[in-house]
């Protein structure tokens, strides 16, 4: 990755591998380059990032601990995205990868349907491809870690349905086979 930085920052250009969108303590959301760590504001009702955050722009200094407004009683649901696509999935540090579908995702994680059902609160890597919207990249390939958080009632359908949350996830670049 250093020689990518590198190259990107000789080049004054960078191919921009976004972070998952990320809340700021007013409650906008934003992601940042993982190679050159730029900072562009998101809007989750778009699905766009939106314009690039000035880094000389310095937030107002709040004390530590200090409110302030009052905290909401309610909380929207997170916005959910549909998207039809496949993915792999397995237990954390296991060795046995499972089949399954995505559903939708959201900024909160994925509900997808799959072949093997996990207790809640079990860590999962996952593997799918990210939207562009998100990602920044087509054909953007993603190990997510999460975790199950709950297994919604699949005893009104054929599937067995998961959802889980996305803690973590890093770009697989696909390497060219050499002929």
């Amino acid at each position: 990755m250093p020689q990518k930085l590198l190259t990107a920052l000789m080049l004054g250009r960078c191919s921009h591998e976004f972070s998952w969108p990320r809340r700021t303590a007013d409650g906008s959301y934003y992601q940042v380059c993982m190679l050159c760590a730029t900072q562009y504001k998101y809007d989750w009702k778009t699905m766009r990032r939106t314009e690039r955050v000035d880094a000389t722009a310095e937030e107002t200094p709040t004390r530590r601990g200090h409110r302030t407004g009052k905290k909401p009683t309610w909380v929207p649901r997170a916005r959910r995205v549909p998207l039809a696509v496949p993915l792999r999935y397995r237990s954390k540090n296991s060795s046995t990868w499972y089949a399954g579908k995505i559903e939708n995702i959201s900024q909160s994680g994925v509900l997808f349907h799959g072949e093997h059902p996990f207790p809640a609160n079990t860590l999962v890597e996952m593997v799918f491809e990210m939207p562009e919207e998100i990602s920044g990249q087509k054909d953007a390939n993603v190990l997510c870690q999460g975790r199950v958080i709950r297994l919604p009632d699949s005893q009104k359908t054929d599937k067995l349905t998961l959802a889980a949350t996305i803690l973590d996830y890093r770009f697989l670049h696909q390497r060219a086979a050499h002929v």
